[in-house]
C-alpha cells in the first residue's frame, strides 16, 4: 500500500501524482478508473473520446474531503493511461461514420453504395473491438479484486464492463441515469451504437435482471414499446412524472425509496452525465430540456448503498469538451465522490 505519511491531502494537487493528485500505483490501489476514448457512433455532438484526458487535469482541483466518502480515497484510485491506439482508431472510424451518417440522412440507399457498405462493415467491426477491449481490460482487473469505474467515451464504451461484471459477479441490475433510453436496435445501422447499449446489454448479458431508468425524457415509439413489453424487467422513469409527482407533494425520498425497491441486491450505476440539467453539462453530444441537480443524483446513490445493497462498479460517460473546462470540472467531481461511494460501499 502506498505511504501516506508524506502525503498532504490539504494541499495543492502533485501534477506528479495521478488522479485527484493522489500518490497510488495501480497495485496499490483499489479502484482503478478505465478510460475508454470512444465516439465512434455519437449521433449529434461529439467531443467525449478526449474527455479522460481533461478530467484528469480537472481532477487536481478537486478538494479531498468528502463529508459522504468517509476518506475512502485512502484506499487508493487510479487511473490507467489513456490508450492512444484506441483513440486512434475511434479518430478514424469517427470520420467514416460522419460521412455515412450523413449519407443516410439524405435518404440514399446504402446497398447502391459500395463504400458506405464498407464503411458500415468496419464501424461494426471496430466497435466490437472495443467492446473486447473493454471487457478484457476489466476482466483483468476484477480478476485482481479490483473495482472498476470506467469513463467514457460515449455511452456504447460501458458494454464490455456491464459483460466482465456480469461473468464476475452473477445476478445484478443497472440503475440507470440517463436522458435517453438507449434501447434503439442498432440505430442508424450501427450495432453497437451509444443509442442502443442498454438494448444490446439485455440482449447478451444473460445475468441482467434489471434496469431502472431514471431521468428519461428522450425516446422512441420502439423504445417504449420495448419497455412495455418487458414484463417489468425495463422499468422507466421519465423526468416528467417524476416532476409531476413533485408537483403534486409526494417528496424525492418517496420516489427514491420506490425506485430502490425495483433494484435487485446487486446493482450497477450508468451515470450519462446527459442526465443532469444542461448547465453542468453545456457540451454533452446529445442535451435535451430537464435533467437532474447533482444532489438529487448523490441522494439516490447513497439511499442505495443505505439499503444494504451493493455497488459492484460505475459507469460515468457522454463528458464532452468544450471551449471552457465546466464540463470536465463537473465531471472530476462527479467521479470523485463516484469512486468514494463505491469504495466505502464495499468497505
Amino acid at each position: 500500500m502506498a505511504d501516506l505519511s508524506q502525503f498532504d491531502p490539504n494541499g495543492v494537487g502533485n501534477p506528479n501524482n495521478n488522479i485527484f493528485g493522489l500518490p497510488f500505483s495501480e497495485d496499490d490501489a483499489r479502484l482503478i478508473i478505465l478510460p475508454v476514448p470512444w465516439e465512434v457512433t455519437v449521433s449529434y455532438g461529439a467531443g467525449t473520446s478526449r474527455a479522460a484526458e481533461h478530467i484528469f487535469k480537472a481532477s487536481k482541483q478537486v478538494d479531498l474531503f468528502d463529508v459522504d466518502g468517509d476518506h475512502g480515497w485512502k484506499q487508493g484510485f487510479f487511473m490507467r493511461g489513456v490508450d492512444r491506439k484506441v483513440l486512434m482508431k475511434s479518430d478514424y472510424l469517427r470520420k467514416e461514420a460522419e460521412l455515412y451518417i450523413d449519407y443516410i440522412s439524405r435518404g440514399e440507399l446504402i446497398d447502391k453504395n459500395k463504400f458506405m457498405c464498407k464503411s458500415l462493415k468496419d464501424i461494426n467491426e471496430g466497435s466490437r473491438m472495443m467492446n473486447q477491449w473493454v471487457f478484457d481490460q476489466c476482466k483483468e482487473l476484477l480478476g485482481k479484486d479490483k473495482l472498476v469505474g470506467l469513463l467514457g467515451g460515449d455511452h456504447s464504451t460501458s458494454l464490455g464492463y456491464m459483460k466482465a461484471l456480469g461473468e464476475r459477479y452473477g445476478d445484478f441490475g443497472v440503475l440507470q441515469l440517463d436522458a435517453h433510453c438507449d434501447l434503439r436496435k442498432a440505430y442508424e445501422d450501427f450495432t453497437y451504437s451509444h443509442a442502443s447499449v442498454m438494448y444490446n446489454a439485455l440482449q447478451e448479458i444473460p445475468s441482467l435482471s434489471k434496469l431502472v431508468q431514471v431521468g428519461i425524457r428522450d425516446y422512441s415509439e420502439e423504445e417504449w414499446n420495448l419497455i412495455c413489453n418487458s414484463n417489468f424487467k425495463v422499468i422507466a422513469y421519465q423526468e416528467k412524472h417524476i416532476k409531476e409527482r413533485l408537483f403534486e407533494g409526494e417528496t424525492w425520498k418517496q420516489i427514491v425509496d420506490e425506485i430502490i425497491e425495483h433494484l435487485p441486491q446487486q446493482v450497477y450505476i450508468s451515470f450519462d452525465i446527459d442526465g443532469l440539467d444542461r448547465k453542468y453539462c453545456p457540451n454533452t453530444g446529445t442535451p435535451v430540456p430537464g435533467g437532474f441537480e447533482t444532489e438529487e443524483i448523490f441522494y439516490l446513490i447513497k439511499k442505495i448503498t443505505a439499503s444494504g445493497r451493493k455497488l459492484i462498479g460505475f459507469d460515468l460517460v457522454e463528458i464532452a469538451v468544450g471551449q471552457t473546462d465546466w464540463d470536465s470540472n463537473v465531471g472530476a467531481r462527479i467521479l470523485w465522490r463516484l469512486c468514494n461511494l463505491l469504495v466505502n460501499n464495499q468497505s
